[in-house]
């Protein structure tokens, strides 16, 4: 009973130590805008470049087929905007900061756009790269890919899979995955040859394979701030845009389920008070059941004694006398 009680009083020890919150892995420094939205919506993209005092001018273009200049604005304000989205396109421009609103986004907006500043050193014209910003326009008929699956629910340290397919005959250049709500970040590229580069939001946690038009995307060692909406985007050959998937694949990612301190340790606490008093009762109870004078007196050490009154009482026996005189 006694190691029992021992035993209890151990384990509940342990489970007064602290509560220590699992720790998720640092965030990715991004070098890409993402921009995700719903067909109707504005999106507004900005171009914020050193190098002002020798500005020439601040291009706005697409890079999907090829470089199309989409706005340039002057250091002296003078603009060219691309004809066909002339009546949809808002720009301000304040130092070196460009700032291009595109309203009632289409499909077909769909593309990587790219700041470009020209800048005059020594007598030369210099062309400076800015920042790339991916901008996914969501169209409810999307008919190029289809994603599945439409919702992950699962827990940390898990894995789960997102299966991207071409529906098209067309053919494609490469494909996408990228988070674009909570941590807009690109997690995988696939060109056609099966070249890929995976980025620094899925380092050494991300695996994929790919048959003909179908790629599937496994994602491993999930953490809390994985939780976002993936969208699985297609680059096509002879297209000027991607194709996007309408609805992406929201992924949440829960919590492992930990100890909470702060409510159980009353509780614990008066666990161990009371078996803490459960363990004297049993001393006291014991202690009254036995003869402590048993254990405690001063006992006399064992002698042997020898009985020697037989053999001095033999040697100095009187013995009657068996002869007689006889008259």
């Amino acid at each position: 009973m006694l190691w029992i009680l021992c035993s209890l009083t151990a384990s509940i020890f342990l489970l007064l130590l602290p509560c220590v919150p699992g720790q998720n892995g640092g965030e990715n420094e991004q070098s890409t805008d993402i921009i995700s939205v719903w067909e109707g919506e504005s999106i507004s993209i900005t171009c914020s470049m050193k190098g002002s005092e020798n500005e020439l001018g601040t291009y706005l273009t697409t890079k999907i087929p090829q470089l199309v200049h989409v706005i340039y604005v002057s250091r002296l304000n003078t603009s060219y905007i691309l004809p066909a989205l002339a009546n949809r396109i808002k720009y301000s421009k304040e130092g070196g900061n460009l700032s291009v609103t595109l309203h009632n986004v289409q499909e077909s907006d769909s593309n990587i756009y790219l700041c470009i500043k020209y800048v005059k050193i020594k007598e030369r014209h210099k062309k400076l790269n800015g920042k790339s910003t991916i901008v996914v326009v969501k169209a409810k008929n999307s008919t190029f890919v289809e994603q599945s699956p439409i919702y992950v629910n699962t827990q940390q340290g898990q894995s789960t899979s997102i299966t991207c397919t071409f529906e098209s005959s067309h053919e494609e250049e490469g494909i996408f995955l990228l988070k674009t709500h909570m941590w807009p970040e690109k997690v995988l590229y696939v060109s056609s040859q099966n070249a890929s580069t995976v980025f620094p939001a899925f380092a050494n946690r991300l695996e994929y394979s790919k048959q003909e038009k179908k790629i599937v995307i496994t994602l491993h060692d999930l953490r809390k701030n994985d939780s976002d909406v993936y969208v699985c985007v297609g680059v096509l050959r002879h297209f000027s845009f991607l194709s996007v998937n309408g609805s992406g694949t929201l992924v949440l990612i829960k919590e492992a389920e930990q100890i909470d301190c702060r409510n159980s340790s009353w509780g614990i606490y008066g666990l161990l008070i009371m078996v803490a008093l459960l363990f004297f009762a049993l001393i006291c109870c014991m202690l009254h059941r036995v003869d402590i004078k048993k254990y405690f007196q001063k006992r006399k050490p064992n002698t042997v004694y020898e009985d020697m009154s037989y053999s001095s009482r033999r040697s100095t026996l009187v013995r009657t006398n068996t002869y007689t005189t006889g008259n």
